[in-house]
Order: C-alpha cells, then sequence, then structure tokens
C-alpha cells in the first residue's frame, strides 16, 4: 500500500513530538530528503556531507553519527515491511532550549525520520513539467546558502502559487531577479552544447542530484557544464532546453514557462538514462 508512513525520534518508533522543540518554535534544524529504492537508501553519503556541513554552520553538536545510526534502524524496519521504495526526511533540530531565540549552551540534538511509501518506479524519464514564474522570491542570505534548513516559508508561498495556478512547478528568482531554481529543484539550462545551472551564492539549495549532474552525469556524456551567476528570464527564453533535478525525480524536463514552450528534452533524456543506469 502506497502512502503508508512511519515516523521515529530519536530512535524510536513515535506518532507525536516531545516540546519544547526549536525546530517547531524557530525552525532551528536541518532536513534531508532521501530516496528509497530497492532497499537500499540512494546517495546517502552525499546527503549526510550536506547535513555534516548545515550542522556545523549552525555550530550543532557533532550528530552525524547518532543519525546514521538512526537511519539504519529505521531502514532495517522498511526492509522488514518489504518497502521497496519509500520518501525519508531526515530532520535534526537543536532540540529542547529555554525560552527566547539565543540556543543552549549545551543543545541535545533531537533526529526525526519520516518514512513515506511509494509506488514503484517505472525507470521512464518523468512527464515534462509546466511552469509558472512564482512572484514570491527568495530572500538574500548567503550565511545559509546551500544548505538544507528548516526555514521554507519561500517556498511554501510559491508552491501555492503553481498550485493556484494548475500548474507543475514554479521557477524562483532571487531578489536581484536572477534565476535560482524551482520550489523543490535545481535548475538547468542548455544552450549550444552547454550546460547552466544558477550559482547559488546568496540563496537556494545546492542540491544533490545538481552535484551529480555537474561532477558525473554531464562528464560522462562529455556535456560541460557552467555554474553561472546572473542567469536571468532571458536566458530561460533562449534556452534549447530545460530541466530540474531533485531527490524524487532525479531530473524532470519542463515543458513550458509562461509562453515558452520546448518540444525537445534530448539532454534531459540521456542524462536520466545515465541515472538510471546507476540504479540497476
Amino acid at each position: 500500500m502506497t502512502g503508508q508512513t512511519l515516523i521515529w525520534v530519536d530512535g524510536e518508533r513515535a506518532d507525536v513530538l516531545p516540546l519544547p522543540d526549536r525546530g517547531l518554535d524557530f525552525g532551528d534544524g536541518l532536513f534531508e530528503t532521501l530516496l528509497l529504492e530497492h532497499g537500499e537508501l540512494r546517495y546517502i553519503d552525499l546527503h549526510l556531507q550536506r547535513l555534516q556541513r548545515g550542522l556545523a554552520l549552525l555550530s550543532f553538536p557533532d550528530c552525524l553519527s547518532v543519525a546514521s545510526k538512526h537511519l539504519q534502524i529505521a531502514l532495517t524496519q522498511l526492509q522488514l515491511n518489504n518497502w521497496s521504495r519509500a520518501a525519508l526526511r531526515l530532520t535534526v533540530t537543536r532540540g529542547d532550549g529555554p525560552r527566547g531565540y539565543a540556543p543552549p549552551r549545551k543543545p541535545q540534538a533531537r533526529i526525526i525520520i519520516r518514512a513515506t511509501q511509494l509506488a514503484s518506479g517505472d525507470g521512464l524519464l518523468p512527464q515534462a513539467a509546466h511552469l509558472i514564474t512564482a512572484t514570491t522570491r527568495w530572500g538574500s542570505q548567503p550565511q545559509l546558502a546551500g544548505i538544507k534548513h528548516l526555514n521554507r516559508l519561500e517556498q511554501v508561498l510559491a508552491a501555492a502559487e503553481w498550485q493556484r495556478a494548475g500548474a507543475d512547478e514554479a521557477l524562483m528568482l532571487g531578489q536581484a531577479s536572477q534565476l535560482v531554481s524551482v520550489t523543490a529543484g535545481n535548475l538547468f539550462l542548455h544552450r549550444d552544447g552547454v550546460l547552466y545551472t544558477p550559482a547559488l551564492d546568496d540563496c537556494g539549495i545546492a542540491g544533490t542530484r545538481r552535484q551529480l549532474v555537474i561532477e558525473q552525469w554531464a562528464p560522462a556524456i562529455g556535456l560541460q557544464v557552467v555554474v553561472a551567476a546572473g542567469l536571468d528570464q532571458d536566458a530561460l527564453e533562449q534556452a534549447d532546453e530545460v530541466f530540474y533535478s531533485n531527490t524524487l525525480w532525479g531530473l524532470r524536463p519542463v515543458a513550458s514557462c509562461g509562453s515558452r514552450h520546448w518540444h525537445s528534452h534530448r539532454v534531459c533524456n540521456a542524462l536520466f538514462q545515465h541515472y538510471r543506469g546507476e540504479q540497476s
């Protein structure tokens, strides 16, 4: 049965969150979205590396080994339940603390894992998405750029926009009108044989699949990738092909954004086939 959800708090099955919790109070925490396929967590090392960077940036206690242990507890249970495919959200908060913004001097991290069963994938390139351009923009905060902290209201508002419009996703811009991402994925533009993706110096999330496209999948098919600052909507309009990446889709082509339409998804498909080949 798909859609079933199981939750663990600090390694124990639970359906309630101990309170108080600074993750709920202030968004004081980090998360990773993981894909379970065929009983294995995909690219777990990349997720844990990003989590470690976030823990260090937020001055959390080093709880990576504990988080890994709790993930293994959850994974073992899912394997026993014969879950072949699932989305796991690993959340780390600063846990309990006194009233006020100032963090506790000796925080005790709280680790929450939520697993949601997914239907088996068919291995095919996802259907091309129709995008709108969100009026909600990313805030500029270079100190937090790249990590997956718990403050996601900009994406919540932008997702509500595409939902109201009957679209599949929304293009999100930064404060200088530069391209940043979609609400739940990293953006790629292909033009004249070169693949471009926005630099994430001021805002946005540096996704694991983005990293794989840049470092492995694009080079594997002989494609140059440029991480470019200042890409704007004109660059999007002039692109030969557009797609985005995230943990659950892998890669998803874009069919339209506003009045601009794309009918060829050759590059996205080639990268996706390489990605799927790694999963077999």
